[in-house]
């Protein structure tokens, strides 16, 4: 449950309501109990579970990472699905922090159920553009690694293992121009069967765990 990984990170959270027929501690926050019937008509999903939690945004500035070895830049991510599988990708693979460039809102409720909870455990850094957050990323002296499909280059050809920022695009244009200029190489990920490319989500997956990969191997 959502509300329950919200509390083991430690998220401020100010106050839950939960159906009569759902029973939940929460240790320090305050719980109101309300009739059966009533969150559905406040939630934003057609059959959601019976809790619901106000809570305040958590961000970070990107500022704050310059000690950060592994960081994952987004450019315009549209869809807060996407966005929040992205979130979860990063945070299992052991990203220091996400840092999120235009786009969807990151507290959208897609997004946040998308996360699985995972965005309660992971720093985030929502900046006007990733352009901006790149030139800063590039005076840390971190490698930025950005993805096109046609970079002949594999991303698994790459040393992952210095100090790097995975650089995504948005689903329907990929990296833009801009970006592109900012980054210091760009890599592509083989596709075997027909399909022209993967979902960006997916994508960001792969790479997230192939530094994992790289990190772990003797």
């Amino acid at each position: 449950m959502l509300v329950r990984e919200a509390a083991r990170a430690q998220w401020p959270l100010e106050h839950v309501y939960v159906g009569e027929s759902a029973a939940i501690d929460m240790d320090g926050v305050p719980v109101t109990v309300v009739a059966d019937g009533v969150l559905e008509r406040v939630a934003t999903t057609i059959t959601p579970r019976p809790v619901i939690a106000v809570g305040r945004q958590r961000l970070v500035a990107i500022e704050e990472l310059p000690t950060a070895t592994f960081l994952v830049v987004l450019d315009e991510i549209s869809d807060p699905g996407n966005l929040g599988t992205i979130i979860r990708a990063a945070e299992s693979a052991g990203a220091d922090a996400v840092v999120v460039g235009g786009g969807v809102d990151v507290f959208n409720p897609k997004c946040v159920r998308a996360t699985a909870g995972a965005l309660f455990f992971t720093r985030v850094a929502r900046v006007a553009n990733a352009e901006s957050a790149l030139r800063v990323i590039g005076g840390w002296g971190m490698r930025r690694v950005g993805t096109s499909a046609s970079a002949p280059r594999r991303y698994d050809d790459v040393d992952l293992i210095a100090p790097v920022a995975v650089v995504l695009g948005s689903e329907a244009h990929g990296l833009g121009a801009e970006v592109v200029a900012s980054v210091d190489e760009l890599v592509s990920i083989p596709i075997v069967g027909r399909s022209e490319s993967l979902n960006v989500a997916s994508a960001a997956a792969v790479l997230c765990f192939e530094v994992a990969r790289q990190r772990r191997a003797p």
